[in-house]
């Protein structure tokens, strides 16, 4: 046969043969890579005249027999370097049939470089998502330890030289030495977990009864000691701070506990579990300031009064909790933080009987001590300040004395402890000045409570404000200014003193002076009464009903006030064999006349003098 021609076209090699070779439209196509790998059968054919039957086709033959033995011997050594590498055979099939869906085989262009480098990519590839898939290593766990297992393990010894190296470090910075110490406990208490110290579940659910010693009862008594007999030692200013410091810490613990409920389960327990070492050290080293320097509370409850950050029904168990490990150290203090900052609390609309039920758990606590009266009438006043002031005792009596529609379960237990507590609130100096301050304000209230329609809650106050009066008679000077603004109460009290006048007599007719303030008193709210009644106002009736109060206590402090005259113009004749002395001390006369005016004697006085001259 001709000799063929190659034309290529598009990357393809079209064999023709001569014009009079017929092909019968067939052409033939041959792939440029395989040509490339039969050069050796071409230089075969070259060698042989260009001759393709004969010798030239059995040349050709082995030639592809050798080209087929080396392409089994390469996918031989793939599929052994494929299983070498933990390759399955379903991955192997894929790569084949992808590469013999481009137009290739092992056989045709593809070289054994070219195979070893796509397993090794492949390889590698899998390796990665191997390594993105697997979990990350557990943490080690560490052993539990409970907090009282932690605080044995506290050497005294290393506390105390711990201490007194802050102290030297950090000379003219208490609060730095403070939390320092807060951070030696933090350390010491680091293997206590959020499991053995759940403060949060423990404060919301425990009473307080029993919540008082956590968490000092697992402190031993020797690591207390030492840091009480440090503490003692610090400035009462550094410690109110640390106080403060303190308690932010926990309500930040505490919004993260709160966001961690509201953000689901998971971010709870994160929560709990990042900052559990922290607040343990935290809540004992507060434990210890607040009982051994109560007065570091006392410091700082106008904060918790008037800044926002502090108030709240959700951070009340904390504050009791506080106001409880004060009153272990000094009840008054106790009793004081309550009736300044809780009570109001108490008082208020939105209080819920859950807080109202964890306040008076710590009143009770208080009072509960068997020298809780002895103490606390004793110190009613302390440092300047009263553990009940007149404020607080009005919410304590509105409280204790609701109307019948609204009484709660809460009112027994205010019942209870309402007469201890009015003692504490009536306490003092009897004449003092600021006892009369304390009455005046006192009686203010009474009078409007005793006017507001509850017979219960008039009872009470009406009784107060005749205690005022008889404490501090110079109350009646100002009873004069709101007796028309408060005449239904007037009218009660003035009633009511009429009927017990036996037993405040002696009180009202202490002193001339008293008896006195009392008389102009009544003659005043008769004028009132009298202009009242001529006017015809609309409360006329009660007008003349305060009127006959009025006469009755007018004519007993007459018939009291002629004894009193009586008495006293037998005293000055009795001095008559003075009269010498008297007459030529000018000193002494005066002191005479000055008496004898107290005594609305002063008619008798000019007398009484020319006589003694004569």
């Amino acid at each position: 046969m001709d000799p063929i021609e190659s034309v290529e076209y598009n990357d393809f090699d079209i064999s023709t043969s001569n014009a009079h070779y017929v092909d019968h439209g067939w052409k033939k196509v041959v792939y440029p890579k395989r040509n490339r790998k039969q050069k050796p059968a071409t230089d075969l054919t070259a060698t042989n005249g260009g001759k393709q039957n004969g010798n030239a086709a059995n040349g050709g033959d082995n030639v592809f027999r050798s080209l087929e033995a080396q392409a089994e011997d390469r996918r031989k050594r793939i599929l052994a370097a494929a299983k070498a590498t933990a390759f399955t055979d379903s991955d192997d099939d894929e790569s084949r049939s992808k590469r013999r869906s481009n137009g290739y085989d092992f056989d045709e262009g593809y070289s054994e470089d070219d195979e070893i480098a796509a397993a090794r990519k492949k390889e590698e590839e899998k390796l990665k998502a191997a390594e993105k898939k697997k979990k990350p290593k557990k943490e080690k766990k560490q052993p539990k330890v409970s907090l009282p297992e932690a605080a044995a393990k506290i050497d005294p010894s290393n506390l105390e030289a711990f201490l007194i190296e802050a102290t030297e470090s950090y000379g003219a910075q208490p609060e730095i030495q403070l939390m320092r110490f807060a951070d030696y406990f933090g350390r010491a208490l680091s293997g206590v977990s959020s499991v053995q110290f759940p403060w949060v579940k423990m404060f919301k659910e425990s009473p307080l009864s029993k919540l008082i010693d956590v968490p000092l009862s697992h402190v031993p008594e020797p690591v207390y000691k030492t840091s009480a007999d440090w503490i003692n030692q610090r400035p009462i200013q550094a410690l109110g701070s640390f106080v403060l410091w303190a308690f932010d810490c926990i309500l930040t613990d505490l919004a993260a506990h709160q966001g961690g409920a509201k953000g689901g389960k998971k971010g709870s327990q994160s929560q709990q579990h990042t900052s559990s070492k922290s607040q343990v050290a935290i809540f004992v080293a507060l434990a210890m300031v607040l009982r051994r320097k109560p007065d570091a509370l006392t410091n700082v409850l106008p904060t918790f009064r008037e800044n926002p950050k502090y108030q709240g029904q959700d951070k009340l168990p904390v504050v009791v909790w506080m106001m409880a490990q004060a009153s272990q150290g000094d009840i008054s203090v106790g009793l004081l933080s309550w009736a300044h900052n809780l009570l109001p609390v108490a008082g208020s609309k939105n209080c819920n009987p859950q807080s109202r039920d964890l306040i008076l758990q710590l009143v009770e606590k208080i009072l509960s001590n068997p020298k809780a009266r002895t103490i606390l009438v004793s110190g009613a006043v302390r440092k300047g300040e009263r553990l009940i002031p007149p404020p607080s005792f009005e919410i304590l009596v509105r409280l204790t004395f609701p109307a019948t529609s609204s009484r709660v379960k809460a009112t027994e237990r205010f019942e209870a402890v309402y007469p201890l507590l009015k003692e504490v609130a009536l306490a003092g100096a009897p004449g003092s000045k600021a006892m009369k301050q304390v009455t005046q304000q006192i009686f203010t209230f009474a009078l409007k409570l005793a006017g507001e329609g509850n017979p219960v809650l008039a009872k009470e106050a009406t009784a107060i404000a005749i205690w005022a009066v008889t404490q501090n008679v110079d109350c009646c000077k100002h009873w004069d200014d709101l007796y028309k603004e408060n005449l239904e109460a007037s009218v009660a009290v003035l009633k009511r003193l009429a009927e017990e006048w036996k037993e405040h007599s002696l009180k009202l007719s202490s002193s001339p002076s008293d008896t006195a303030t009392l008389n102009r008193t009544m003659k005043s709210f008769r004028l009132k009464n009298e202009e009242a009644i001529t006017e015809g106002k609309g409360n006329a009736s009660l007008y003349k009903e305060a009127d006959k109060s009025c006469k009755v206590i007018s004519g007993r402090l007459s018939r009291g006030s002629g004894c009193l005259k009586g008495t006293a113009i037998t005293l000055v004749l009795l001095a008559a064999a003075g009269a010498a002395v008297l007459s030529s001390n000018a000193e002494a006369t005066s002191e005479l006349k000055s008496l004898m005016d107290s005594l609305e004697l002063h008619q008798y006085y000019n007398p009484i003098i020319t006589a003694l001259k004569n």
